[in-house]
């Protein structure tokens, strides 16, 4: 093992508590000191709070496209700050901008984890000023092949491998849920800058699409926007570490939601991803996890409307015996993949030297 390091780990979504503490805990274990900065968006500092991760709160998420190019300086000033009084070794963030930009004025080196293409403005303001860029090798957008590395899995298996998570069905008795006999849709708030110029789910819609899933069981909504107060009832209202027990037990997941969707497909439920580009083609078209989720390991499929979303969830929903198949797909992709944690701490902790042999889109 190599002298204990400082890392800053920022972390800027619920998702991306999930993905960093294992990690987080692992390093910390081998006697290296992390310090976590975070964002207040959705649940993501009563998720640090109930897994008692300390952190420092580098305030909320802004909404409108003006404010969010404002608020990314103040953001970078907050992040130096904190930087300059830590004086982390590594710097380490998901598509990251403030991190990457912090790390450069630093003279640090910066290790930003993606999985998602298309978000161009996010990736011009983040990959120039990033030392390491470490995507699935899945990933199918070009990176410059002198900071790229890739690992042979997905996010969601950082913290959903099955040596880090076993689905508590214990979970679904404060619902008065059973296994199997729910179906979970997702709304997100399209407030994320490469969210603008996407859709999904008709608005006004909402009711009715329930409605319609309904007749095949109950319906669990997890939303990141508003409700109509006919929706509320639906709302899922669980401690939000429970959601992942959630998913695996459903019948199906379908929603707007990338992350939720990925999520189900590694823990064996039936994913179905609802979201269109402007010009009308499903984003998942252009996702190198989603074009294998689906054409590789057939557990996630994606769709540009909520009419052939729904089709393909009737058909799913009809087929007799789809837990098991679904469950031996997931088995599949579990001996084909790695333990993203157990990598991610190897790497870190012997980098730079790591990077010798793992850069390129070959991967490990």
């Amino acid at each position: 093992m190599r002298e204990p390091v400082k890392l800053l780990v920022d972390v800027a979504h619920p998702a991306h508590v999930h993905f960093f503490r294992g990690f987080i805990g692992e390093m910390q274990s081998r006697g290296h000191e992390i310090l976590i900065t975070a964002r207040d968006k959705e649940v993501t500092l009563a998720l640090l709070d109930k897994y008692g991760l300390p952190y420092i709160n580098r305030g909320a998420i802004q909404k409108s496209v003006l404010k969010k190019a404002f608020s990314l300086f103040q953001i970078d000033a907050k992040l130096w700050g904190i930087a300059r009084g830590f004086n982390p070794d590594i710097l380490i963030g998901i598509h990251n901008p403030y991190i990457a930009h912090v790390a450069a004025l630093m003279r640090k080196p910066s290790v930003i984890f993606t999985d998602t293409e298309g978000v161009r403005v996010a990736s011009l303001l983040t990959f120039p000023f990033a030392t390491t860029i470490v995507t699935p090798s899945c990933f199918r957008e070009p990176v410059d092949p002198g900071k790229h590395v890739t690992y042979r899995g997905y996010k969601e298996l950082a913290y959903l491998h099955p040596r880090h998570f076993t689905p508590d069905p214990s979970s679904l008795g404060g619902m008065g849920l059973s296994p199997g006999e729910y179906v979970v849709l997702r709304f997100i708030s399209w407030g994320a800058i490469h969210d603008t110029s996407l859709r999904g789910i008709r608005t006004g819609s909402e009711l009715e699409f329930v409605r319609s899933l309904e007749r095949f069981g109950k319906v669990l909504i997890s939303s990141e926007r508003p409700l109509h107060p006919d929706l509320e009832k639906y709302r899922i209202r669980i401690s939000p570490e429970q959601i992942h027990s959630l998913l695996a037990f459903a019948r199906l997941y379908i929603g707007e939601g990338g992350t939720m969707a990925a999520e189900a497909a590694v823990l064996g439920t039936p994913a179905i991803h609802i979201e269109a580009t402007r010009s009308g083609e499903a984003t998942g078209a252009g996702s190198g996890n989603f074009l294998e989720l689906r054409d590789r390991y057939q557990l996630l499929y994606f769709f540009s409307t909520q009419e052939e979303a729904f089709a393909k969830a009737l058909a799913i929903l009809g087929e007799e015996g789809s837990r098991e198949t679904w469950l031996a797909r997931r088995e599949r992709l579990l001996a084909e993949k790695i333990d993203v944690t157990s990598w991610m701490t190897r790497f870190i902790e012997n980098y730079p030297g790591s990077l010798r042999g793992e850069t390129g889109n070959g991967g490990v």
